[in-house]
């Protein structure tokens, strides 16, 4: 008797699992489809947000630019001095003045040694911060620093120490 207690519950165990099989089969291409979906949208959203962020970050030089005129860019002179003097009276340090005219923070210390002259294009940006306030260089400095990401938020990570309770 107890051979065909097994034989009739395998068979149960069988059809049963086809009949599962049978109603998941489409549910399991669904959710693979949307699986595929979901993960194409995610890569297109993220190559839209690196968009956006690099335009944000254009926009306050892309505003400076916009304010100058080339052929003045080419007759102005930008002695060490005048670049020192007019990062002092805008108050900046030099790494804002690198954020804002779109360079780094070394090109800035070599123009004020006279190692380097600026380049036209910067030059150019050189000479609308000339003609701009205090107020108005700081605002765009505020609008470059708030576009840019901190550092905790995607930058490098940051090793940290276990503190381990001492033994007795």
């Amino acid at each position: 008797m107890g051979k065909l207690e097994n034989i009739v519950k395998a068979e149960i165990i069988r059809l049963a699992s086809r009949e599962i099989r049978r109603v998941f089969q489409p549910l399991k291409r669904d959710v693979r489809m949307m699986k595929l979906k979901l993960s194409s949208l995610s890569k297109s959203v993220a190559s839209l947000d690196r968009i956006a962020k690099e335009k944000l970050r254009e926009s306050p030089t892309q505003k400076l630019q916009t304010q100058l005129d080339m052929g003045e860019a080419k007759k102005s002179r930008f002695t060490p001095g005048r670049i020192r003097s007019l990062r002092k009276k805008l108050g900046l340090s030099q790494k804002e003045l690198a954020m804002l005219s779109g360079v780094t923070l070394g090109a800035i210390a070599l123009w004020e040694k006279g190692k380097f002259a600026p380049k036209l294009e910067k030059k150019a940006i050189l000479l609308a911060l000339r003609k701009m306030g205090k107020r108005a260089a700081k605002k765009i400095l505020m609008e470059k620093k708030a576009t840019i990401a901190p550092k905790g938020a995607g930058g490098k990570r940051v090793a940290r120490r276990k503190v381990r309770p001492k033994k007795k």
